[in-house]
């Protein structure tokens, strides 16, 4: 295997996907050789991958759905649901009378993240995405295709629905279609996108978040469908930068 030489300050600080690199820390299989406070590193180059995985690696993306186990998804207890499983690398969420879901068992961050999925409705003519994700301490849901099959928004803003606030869109959606789609939280405002098309932008300013009792046990992060069959694939998130405190302005003298 080819190897490629690289310097690396010993300050080195952890990111996604990386190891920080230390005084004392151990590498196996590197070859360190410490001169002038920094640290050079043999590194044995891997094999190339394809040039969507490589990006989205590089653009801090973290699988949430690996196409074959549904791993730290659980299927929603909400009673009279269909049934969850993983088919062709997809989560297959059937129909169920009403609502069918997914939620996630372990750690997620509240703030300064995205998630991004793409969603296909298979069958049914209600929501195939209700993607209740958390924003701080509050629980919100994007609601994709709800209301008869064309309805896109937050549930909820101010105690309204997504059929009835300020985010309320109307859209088609096609049986047996994907669509991408994704949610940027940040402490003052919800982002959504459907194939890169900004539907919601919705900030934040004394603002009141919730979500419809039904989708309590969404909370913190679920997907649902409503008397639909739907399919669920490409699930993932990253976390977004943090913007620096400005600094203090200086007394005008």
């Amino acid at each position: 295997m080819a190897h490629q030489k690289i310097t690396v300050c010993l300050k080195t600080q952890r990111r996604f996907g990386q190891r920080t690199i230390g005084h004392s820390g151990r590498l196996a299989g590197l070859c360190l050789a410490v001169a002038a406070g920094c640290v050079s590193v043999l590194l044995p180059v891997a094999a190339a991958q394809p040039g969507g995985d490589r990006a989205r690696q590089a653009a801090g993306w973290e699988p949430l759905f690996d196409g074959t186990t549904l791993g730290g998804w659980k299927p929603t207890a909400f009673g009279g649901e269909g049934e969850v499983t993983v088919e062709e690398g997809a989560i297959r969420i059937a129909m169920g009378s009403d609502l069918t879901g997914i939620t996630w068992s372990k750690p997620f961050p509240r703030q300064h993240y995205e998630i991004a999925l793409e969603a296909q409705r298979v069958d049914g003519t209600d929501f195939f995405c209700g993607l209740t994700f958390p924003v701080g301490e509050h629980p919100c849901s994007l609601i994709v295709g709800g209301w008869g099959g064309g309805v896109v928004g937050l549930s909820s803003v101010d105690g309204l629905d997504a059929a009835n606030n300020d985010t309320t869109q109307f859209r088609g959606f096609k049986n047996g279609r994907w669509y991408a789609i994704a949610v940027r939280v940040t402490p003052d405002r919800i982002q959504c996108f459907i194939d890169d098309e900004k539907l919601v932008d919705q900030s934040l300013n004394d603002r009141r978040l919730s979500i419809r009792d039904e989708l309590i046990p969404s909370k913190p992060l679920g997907i649902a469908t409503y008397a639909t069959t739907a399919r669920i694939q490409k699930l993932r998130w990253r976390m977004l930068d943090v913007p620096a405190a400005a600094p203090p302005k200086k007394a005008v003298r």
